[in-house]
């Protein structure tokens, strides 16, 4: 019989559980060669240990050819080379294990490589057997548009035409055929009898395809993602996928749900369904987006509404993750928070306080525990992300942006920011090499050393979460939904409750505060007010 909460939740290691992600290309560095690897993050996992944190999500480490920086598999079931080696990985896991952590891997199925011997098959011949492991037609069947940018279809050398939603260098597989979710199933069990502990599922919601290929509607063309997210045995297949495999091991997985609404956010992690545990959804990252995915000025309200209406749209069968940051995301200081040299730390522990005291699963990324911001990007030639290249080529080749233009947008949403090698010390200290990708300039004054304050603090807000199933479990209230500053909020399990409040801003505000000490503050002295960029965390009874 599982054991229930107060308020009705089944309890799952999962739902109480702190995940810090790792993209091993730019974490630690251990043999010099400029790139991150496995045996780095095996030197650096006691700073990862220190934080509390329960499970590592590793990005792919496997064989690649890198077009989009290890999202296009060559060999699913080898560590690419730059990483180290299969052996590598073992050592890691064991060390996980050893401190008391738990590593989920990503899972990277909608696409491979077209490196991947599948795909070397497939294009050979129109006879091959693994033809049909992929999406092919005689014709460009629609207007299906690739979300890097381009076409979806490409020409392979027989004429024929192949789906690639994203990359041409990332051919969608074929789910329809069952040979190919075999194989996916199979090279799942690899990596669980290893002694994983689950799966970030990659773009999961494209699986399935719509074999008519309808052309994109006209009020979905900016955003095809709502469409691809829609495909008519997405459910079958997953819950195939839990009955198959994932249901045989006590595992987590959480799928990345891009295109996925908010209203059909249940059908993928409802429990009672056998889909997936949770998602990721990105209305919270999405405030400062606009239509066209470029950057636009956004409000406290219209942020707070956001968690507001995922309350209200989720009830006890459906578990929420909570995460402002990752590896396709810019900084979260410089997003959310305030990076200038006076409030950068405070409003690197502001927002540490939202992350963990939110409901739902919490994800940091590697580096916000450091404060580390977005650089100030000034030439096409210091991107790296195949994304920034593809819309270089589109908006400014063609005139529609100016450079100038450009770059501002991309200093505010290139995923290149997050992807910059860790600032371990003022010196740098990511590798004794050349980095694969150039430091942010100002690492000589934001690194893991200057930022100890702020790794203090997620460890202190870690071990609180950990300490009150309320901050877990509890029910979610917007205490002052419209106030232009502060984001105050309870959390209430029982007889336990909790308030939390943050000035979102770099300005004194008004807020009417419990006349008691906060159980957790990011300053030293009770205030009247709330002070710029304060985070307070009362329990209230």
């Amino acid at each position: 019989m599982s054991e229930t909460t107060p308020n009705g939740y089944i309890k799952r290691w999962w739902k109480e559980a702190v995940v810090y992600q790792v993209y091993p290309r730019s974490f630690y560095d251990s043999n010099g060669d400029g790139i991150g690897d496995l045996r780095g993050i095996i030197e650096k996992l006691d700073h990862i240990k220190g934080l509390g944190v329960d499970v590592i999500w590793l990005s792919p480490h496997f064989d690649s050819p890198n077009a989009d920086n290890g999202y296009d598999i060559r060999d699913y079931r080898k560590v690419g080379p730059e990483f180290g080696t299969m052996q590598d990985f073992d050592n890691l896991l064991a060390a996980i294990k050893t401190r008391g952590m738990k590593l989920i891997i990503d899972l990277v199925v909608n696409h491979t490589s077209d490196e991947h011997q599948w795909f070397v098959e497939s294009r050979s011949s129109r006879d091959d057997p693994k033809r049909d492991y992929y999406i092919w037609s005689d014709h460009k069947p629609n207007d299906w548009t690739s979300i890097f940018g381009g076409p979806a279809w490409t020409q392979g050398p027989d004429g024929d035409w192949y789906l690639h939603l994203f990359d041409p260098k990332q051919p969608d597989l074929n789910w329809d055929n069952r040979e190919v979710r075999e194989e996916v199933y199979d090279l799942m069990r690899f990596w669980l009898d290893k002694g994983i502990d689950g799966f970030r599922m990659d773009v999961i919601p494209f699986i399935s395809k719509d074999k008519a290929f309808p052309n994109l509607p006209e009020s979905l063309s900016a955003k095809p993602q709502y469409v691809y997210a829609n495909g008519p045995k997405v459910h079958d297949y997953l819950h195939e996928m839990n009955c198959e495999v994932l249901s045989h091991y006590n595992v987590m997985t959480v799928g990345e749900a891009f295109g996925v609404t908010l209203q059909d956010t249940p059908k993928l992690i409802d429990e009672r369904r056998q889909e997936l545990d949770m998602i990721f959804q990105f209305a919270a990252v999405e405030v400062d987006r606009g239509p066209d995915g470029r950057w636009k000025p956004w409000n406290l309200p219209e942020f707070k509404a956001v968690f507001t209406k995922q309350d209200q749209a989720l009830d006890i069968h459906c578990w929420p993750t909570f995460f402002l940051s990752n590896h396709d995301n810019p900084r979260i200081v410089s997003r959310f928070g305030d990076d200038s040299p006076q409030w950068r730390e405070k409003s690197a522990m502001l927002l540490a306080t939202l992350t963990l005291t939110m409901k739902g699963t919490p994800f940091i990324y590697q580096g916000d525990e450091m404060g580390l911001t977005n650089r100030n990007f000034t030439d096409i030639d210091q991107f790296n992300d195949l994304w920034t290249k593809n819309a270089w080529k589109e908006e400014v080749a063609s005139g529609r942006w100016m450079p100038e233009d450009f770059f501002a947008n991309q200093n505010k949403v290139s995923r290149d920011h997050a992807r910059m090698p860790l600032p371990w010390t003022a010196e740098g200290g990511f590798t004794t090499g050349k980095p694969w990708f150039a430091l942010n300039p100002n690492h000589e004054t934001v690194n893991a050393e200057s930022g100890r304050a702020i790794y203090d603090h997620y460890a202190r807000l870690v071990a609180l979460r950990h300490a009150e199933p309320a901050l877990v479990y509890g029910d979610y209230a917007d205490m002052a939904p419209d106030h232009p500053q502060v984001f105050a909020f309870k959390r209430t399990l029982g007889d336990t409750a909790f308030l939390i409040a943050l000035n979102f801003s770099s300005q004194p505000a008004a807020f009417d505060l419990p006349d008691t000490t906060p159980r957790l503050s990011n300053y030293r002295d009770a205030p009247e007010d709330l002070r710029p960029w304060e985070a307070l965390i009362y329990r209230i009874k």
